[in-house]
């Protein structure tokens, strides 16, 4: 924790972003370069800025901060929102959520924030528009399935949905094939050696590696499948309440679904994943709890392959993860 910090906390939205501080009370901004500049030279010395990560209105100013030597926490919104529940608060305003995420990060230890390379952001920019246009093809499939129903769908629309799905499938081509000559310029032997792992394919390494920094931001797994959320977690209050095992949503989603989805391959083809699912099973646990642990596992070999620079090993990975 940074102690004797000059917090400031900030609620960031499309057009202005509220700026909280004990010293200064609540300032607001725009949401752009001339507000950035305003905003810096208001920071006193020493200033530590928090704002809660909101998508791209944070990225802009998250980064500006950084590069101009202010300290800047970026931190999870849930984690905000699970702050103010414990504080019982009832006002729901920007101008509360300025105040709260100061508190939040006067009373927590918060890390800190380290920019993007150009490559990352790109990574990350290219990962967003891949993951609309594959839910846009598959909204276009569906649709040329309900018309092909019809019996005698309009050749028109036909014809349109067909063109449309030729074109999503040129650009998804088009990004897949940049963000992977991205990824290679720096982190080729790493995306290699991930994939050696049953279960881990190509997108999965590949966000693995870009939003990990190369798995830098980590130094333990445990830290990665928190920071991932996918650890399950556990309801249990005296005798009487006993709520279902289910995981927690606190970490990167778009990451989390990903390493979900490897796991219904791992606990086929990964000989420790498709052991832990057994067990587990086996013991009366539900099947998405089981598939829970196996993604845990997974991100856990991942950790151990990526750290120690060797190709996956059953019998190296098991006494890692």
């Amino acid at each position: 924790m940074i102690k004797d910090k000059k917090t400031h906390g900030i609620d960031i939205s499309k057009a202005v972003f509220d700026v909280y501080s004990e010293a200064s009370g609540l300032l607001q901004y725009h949401n752009d370069e001339k507000g950035f500049k305003l905003l810096l030279k208001a920071l006193p010395t020493g200033a530590l800025v928090v704002m809660e990560a909101t998508g791209y209105y944070h990225y802009r100013l998250s980064q500006f901060l950084y590069h101009n030597g202010v300290l800047v926490s970026v931190v999870n919104p849930l984690s905000v929102k699970r702050f103010i529940q414990m504080k019982l608060a009832k006002v729901k305003t920007d101008k509360s959520d300025a105040k709260a995420i100061y508190d939040y990060g006067q009373m927590n230890e918060v890390p800190l924030y380290n920019a993007l390379t150009d490559v990352q952001s790109e990574c990350l920019q290219l990962f967003s528009l891949l993951d609309s246009y594959v839910k846009k093809r598959t909204a276009t499939k569906n649709k040329l399935k309900g018309e092909e129903v019809l019996g005698k769908p309009s050749k028109t629309v036909y014809t349109s949905l067909k063109r449309d799905l030729r074109h999503l499938d040129k650009e998804i081509a088009m990004l897949e094939t940049r963000l992977l000559d991205l990824v290679k310029q720096e982190q080729q032997e790493q995306l290699t050696l991930l994939q050696t792992i049953p279960g881990i394919g190509m997108k999965t390494a590949l966000f693995l590696i870009v939003v990990t920094d190369g798995f830098k931001k980590f130094e333990t797994a445990s830290q990665l499948c928190s920071y991932v959320g996918i650890t399950p977690t556990i309801r249990i209050s005296g005798s009487s309440v006993r709520g279902r095992s289910r995981i927690s949503k606190v970490g990167n989603k778009k990451l989390r679904n990903l390493v979900f989805l490897a796991a219904f391959s791992a606990y086929r083809y990964n000989a420790a994943c498709k052991a832990l699912f057994d067990r587990l099973v086996a013991k009366g646990k539900s099947k998405k709890l089981a598939l829970i642990a196996v993604a845990n596992k997974l991100l856990k070999q991942a950790f151990a392959i990526a750290k120690s620079g060797l190709p996956y090993d059953e019998n190296f990975v098991s006494k890692l993860a």
